[in-house]
């Protein structure tokens, strides 16, 4: 017998106004009839107020009719292991937080909060710096808030960036971050004060658990208390298809809904309340005492354990990378480009140091629908462009192991690298050069078009490494020849990247 007969999913919001549609408020109420699962809700209220009135009467209608639910929410409902010490000295649990934030919040009916305020009083008051909550867009100045990451969260002076929970799963944010892309920190602000609500209700209240807190960390049956179940969940953890047209967070909240149903039919579900088996007894008891848990995560891998079809590992990939790269200060054209290179070296940081020269992209994607030839410095690079993706089969072209290239090299008192560029000349006007492993390759590819040289189509420039890769690519973006450029500034780079560049170029992002 399933361990739920309903589920409900919700997808939070910390907005300050009413909002309807993508980064709003969603809920998801699927109930068990019989052998069928039928959806009973699919609700965007405009606030919090009224997704709690939506949630309420729900839920009072599941438990008069002696339904057993799942509500699964998309915050954290706590913070890592030190925080509640912090914040009430006399009743260091998740329920003294819980009780902590609710008398410092203010959220009004039109969505109006305090959210920011509180996170810079909160640091002020329990940590005397702007430590550890941040994040506050740039039109606001907020005392005791920084928009920024600080630093110190490995020093032992105050709680850690992640509870044990995000330690073990995927592309979470830290509960801290208030502001910007992935911010479930104000969510979680905004969600506490409403849940303690609801576990204070005089419908369903004493029916009421918040998981684990009040259940354990074991696997659940029917005859555990709580005829409602509170849980976090975390939506992004499966890959979801986006139909044209189509809002990702219904999708998301009605696709995680079914999930769990699902597995509640395989007699699956019950064994996730147990959390991660892994785990130490001292750990067991910070998880059950203040942080809580992601319903899913365990041991490191997440529902399904691991995902084994190609297809799904591949939407979740670019589903992750959308979600944890900030492209806001990039120009719109440069977007496939750094998708596709953060997709190649999994750092969504890397997009910070991603720079191009006015028409660059254009000017690429126009050389290879012409049939351009793609000059790269070394094998890596040419065995990881996409073939398939080039418009016009164009040539791919390394002349790192031509046989007269340590001959240059010797001649030239230069590297292997930098002599086989030497061999390009006929080739180079009007090419895409893609360098991601030898600076000296880009440097002497500059001097040549100081001297004259045919001027490629753009230069992408990779580089990597601790000894001339920062003042390459400075050099390329400050080239006084008109080259178009993309460049990755720093002493990252490599080959995977510069590859994908192409590829952007080629194909696009996906």
């Amino acid at each position: 017998m399933p361990l739920f007969d309903a589920y409900i999913v919700v997808d939070w919001s910390a907005s300050s106004q009413p909002n309807t549609g993508a980064d709003s408020v969603w809920l998801c109420g699927l109930e068990r009839d019989g052998s069928v699962l039928a959806e009973r809700l699919l609700a965007n209220p405009p606030t919090r107020a009224a997704a709690m009135t939506v949630l309420t009467d729900r839920l009072s209608d599941l438990v008069a009719r002696g339904k057993r639910v799942l509500v699964g929410v998309d915050f954290a409902l706590g913070y890592p292991a030190g925080f509640a010490a912090r914040l009430m000295p006399r009743e260091p649990t998740w329920l003294g937080v819980w009780k902590g934030l609710s008398a410092r919040l203010r959220d009004q009916p039109d969505n109006d909060n305090n959210r920011f305020e509180v996170g810079g009083m909160l640091n002020t008051e329990l940590f005397g710096r702007a430590f550890p909550f941040w994040g506050v867009p740039a039109s606001r100045e907020v005392a005791g808030l920084t928009a920024r990451r600080p630093t110190g969260y490995a020093s032992g002076d105050g709680p850690a960036e992640f509870r044990l929970c995000e330690t073990r799963a995927t592309g979470v944010q830290p509960v801290w971050k208030l502001c910007y892309p992935g911010s479930v920190g104000g969510q979680t602000l905004m969600g506490i004060p409403r849940l303690l609500g609801l576990r204070r209700h005089p419908w369903f209240g004493d029916v009421t658990r918040v998981w684990p807190f009040e259940t354990g960390l074991k696997t659940l049956s029917r005859q555990d208390p709580g005829q409602v179940v509170l849980a976090e969940v975390y939506p992004s953890l499966l890959p979801v298809h986006v139909p044209d047209g189509s809002v990702k967070d219904a999708q998301q909240v009605t696709g995680l809904a079914r999930h769990f149903a699902e597995l509640d039919r395989r007699d699956r579900l019950a064994e996730l309340f147990a959390g991660d088996p892994t785990l130490s007894q001292a750990q067991r008891t910070e998880v059950e005492r203040e942080e809580g848990w992601i319903l899913g995560v365990v041991g490191g891998m997440t529902l399904r354990t691991y995902l084994r079809d190609p297809q799904a590992i591949y939407a979740a990939s670019w589903e992750t990378i959308r979600r944890e790269c900030d492209l806001s200060h990039l120009a719109p054209e440069l977007t496939d480009v750094a998708l596709r290179v953060v997709h190649a070296c999994g750092m969504p940081d890397v997009v910070d140091d991603l720079v191009c020269s006015p028409g660059a992209v254009e000017a690429g994607r126009t050389a290879l629908r012409s049939g351009a030839a793609v000059l790269v410095d070394v094998e890596m690079v040419a065995h990881g462009v996409i073939r398939r993706l080039l418009p016009a089969g164009n040539d791919v072209i390394c002349t790192l192991n031509h046989p007269d290239v340590a001959d240059i090299a010797a001649s030239l008192d230069t590297t292997r690298s930098a002599a086989a560029v030497e061999l390009w000349r006929e080739r180079l006007g009007g090419a895409v050069v893609a360098i991601g492993n030898a600076p000296t390759a880009l440097f002497h590819l500059l001097e040549r078009l100081e001297e004259g040289w045919p001027k490629p189509a753009l230069v992408l420039g990779f580089p990597v490494g601790f000894v001339g890769a920062v003042e390459s690519k400075q050099a390329l973006a400050l080239n006084r020849f008109g080259v178009p450029f993309i460049a990755l500034h720093g002493r990252r780079g490599g080959s995977a990247m510069a590859a994908a560049a192409v590829n952007a170029l080629a194909g696009g992002a996906e």
